[in-house]
Formats: structure tokens, sequence, C-alpha cells
């Protein structure tokens, strides 16, 4: 157990001094559980990366938080979470500190324009991960509500919090009605 924790502690820490924001993460995250290790299958990684993204706060924390507690209870997930928390603290202190000289440094600027690219390609792929669930579901309904999600972000200004309630409720009112159906057929 400890030994797992100490992994857990090991490998979210490296992820987070490598991966530049919580959804980038992401698939590393993924690739390093499900793959290098085997702890997880693909399938419950995106169930636990789709419910870490409902919870409040960051994502890179709630996402380590939940694998932390499936691989070895509240050690785990403290061990997950402390790795996942302690790299972003300390750069906020580095930062700080050396702000003039950082927020002036040309090679700084060329090094952080570059590593957008780096990030981008991180989020492609946590976005087309994603995508696959929806994918696996093979049903129109969901692409109708990626579309309509999609459309609301990007041409609304309002929260993405009245986003989750809507969804939420057209998922309540689609449970319902599949649940009424199969109570009919019986």
């Amino acid at each position: 157990m400890f030994k797992k924790a100490w992994l857990l502690f090991i490998n979210t820490f490296t992820i987070s001094m490598t991966a530049n924001s919580g959804y980038a993460m992401l698939g590393v995250i993924k690739n390093r559980f499900v793959d290098k290790y085997g702890w997880f299958s693909k399938e419950e990684m995106e169930d636990y990366i789709a419910l870490a993204q409902s919870c409040p706060g960051p994502v890179a924390c709630s996402s380590t938080m939940i694998i932390g507690y499936r691989s070895c209870g509240l050690l785990g997930a403290f061990a997950a979470v402390l790795g996942v928390i302690i790299p972003p603290f300390i750069m906020m202190i580095l930062v700080t500190m050396f702000y003039t000289f950082i927020s002036t440094n040309a090679y700084v600027r060329i090094f952080i324009t570059g590593m957008q690219a780096g990030v981008c390609a991180m989020l492609l792929d946590v976005v087309l991960g994603l995508f696959n669930g929806v994918k696996k579901m093979n049903h129109l309904f969901y692409y109708i509500m990626v579309l309509l999600s999609f459309l609301y972000v990007r041409l609304t200004k309002y929260s993405i919090f009245y986003l989750a309630l809507i969804c939420i409720g057209v998922a309540i009112v689609k449970t319902l009605l599949i649940k009424r159906k199969a109570d009919e057929a019986l």
C-alpha cells in the first residue's frame, strides 16, 4: 500500500512538473496509469476524468484524488494530490521571487510561446479521448449534446455552470424516460 502510494506521489509529481495545466495533464495521467501501470482500464479512466471534470476545483486535483483513492484509499488520494500540488506551489514561489527578471526576459517569453503548441497538443489528446467515449455510445442524442454544448460555450456569454445544470437536467429526463419505457415494456 505504501509502495503504491509512493508511486502515485512520484508519478503525479513528475506529471505536474512537466505539464502546464490540469487539462493538459489528463492525457499524461491516462497514459501513465492505464498504459504504463495497467491499474485501470481505458474506460475506467475516462469515467474518472469525466467525474473529475464535474467536481468543483482544479481538474488536476480532482482527477488525481479519484485515481489515488481508487488505487489505495485515502493514503493514495493524499499522496496523489500532494504530488500534483507541490510543483505549482514551488513554481509560484520562484516566479514571485524572480518576477521582474522573468517578465522581461526575451528567452522566457520565447519558451512560453513554444510551450503553447505542446499544451495545445495535450489538450487535443484529452478532447479526442473524451470524444471516443461519446463515439462508443454511438447514439445521435450524444452527438447532438456535444454539438449544442460546444455552441453554447462558443456563442453565449453565460457561465458554464448553467450548461452543466442543463446537461444534468437533460440526463435526468433521459434516464427517467428510459426507465418509464422499460417499466411499460414489462
